[in-house]
């Protein structure tokens, strides 16, 4: 529900949510070096050498800046013109959350740990930095991947299939006493084979058991390649169908060669 705006609100608002006024970006760049220095305070109390000699000042440091942030957080509720919109928003999420585990600290010990979620509070320089404009590049990759959505679920779920089957052979092959002992823990085995991780906490000891894991390194091989493949054909048909590199009008067919607009020829038709 909307709210009557003073003078003073509309000042504060302008400054606290706008990005196109020298205040309104000065603030914008404080906030992103107050959450940088909070993130990195709530980093470095866990290293022990440096919270054994500097405990005290980096709790301090965190209890500043989570006061800020609250004081921030209250304005911005105070201030916006829409307070439970901006409450429900991604952002207005984002902060209530990174201001909460300093305060569950006081019941739940450790807990302000969590803190780390102030990083995605720095999701705010594409506002500062004005990199909305590259938001359309980030758009093609989100469709192509919606897109591709369906035939990688298959492909995961041929892969799950594979793997239990390998997994099983590989546990009927080694046996416990190779330190295969189960057919879950050799379905690990194949999952990490197969991704070319290899962690080498399990490795087959018979002949057999290690021409079965040479397949599987190979086939591993093959498999990475296909959701990448997946993924790139549908960039190549979201870009096609997208805009003209003449005149730059978007939404052509999939299978348009000439732009409808000037005639040109699209990209993927040109020597």
């Amino acid at each position: 529900m909307s709210r009557t705006t003073t003078p003073l609100r509309e000042n504060v608002w302008r400054i606290i949510f706008g990005y196109d006024t020298p205040a309104g970006r000065a603030f914008d760049v404080i906030l992103l070096v107050a959450i940088v220095a909070s993130v990195l305070c709530v980093m470095l109390e866990t290293v022990q050498p440096i919270r054994e000699a500097w405990g005290a000042e980096l709790l301090v440091a965190e209890w500043v800046f989570t006061v800020l942030f609250t004081s921030e957080y209250l304005v911005r509720l105070w201030v916006a013109r829409k307070p439970m919109a901006y409450a429900r928003s991604f952002f207005g999420v984002v902060d209530l959350l990174s201001i909460l585990p300093t305060y569950l600290s006081l019941l739940i010990p450790g807990s302000q740990s969590l803190l780390v979620i102030r990083a995605l509070r720095l999701l705010r320089v594409f506002r500062v930095l004005k990199l909305s404009r590259y938001l359309g590049e980030a758009n093609v990759l989100t469709t192509a991947l919606r897109s591709s959505g369906y035939k990688v679920t298959i492909f995961l779920g041929t892969v799950l299939v594979l793997v239990t089957i390998l997994g099983t052979l590989m546990y009927l092959v080694e046996g416990a006493e190779h330190g295969f002992t189960s057919i879950p823990r050799s379905v690990y085995w194949a999952v990490v084979t197969l991704t070319t991780v290899g962690y080498g906490d399990i490795a087959p000891s018979t002949t057999l058991g290690q021409v079965l894991a040479s397949v599987v390194m190979l086939l591993g091989y093959c498999i990475i390649a296909v959701p990448t493949g997946i993924v790139s054909a549908e960039m190549v048909r979201s870009t096609r169908s997208g805009e003209c590199g003449e005149c730059g009008v978007r939404g052509h067919e999939e299978n348009a060669r000439y732009c409808r607009l000037c005639a040109a020829p699209l990209e993927s038709d040109r020597p």
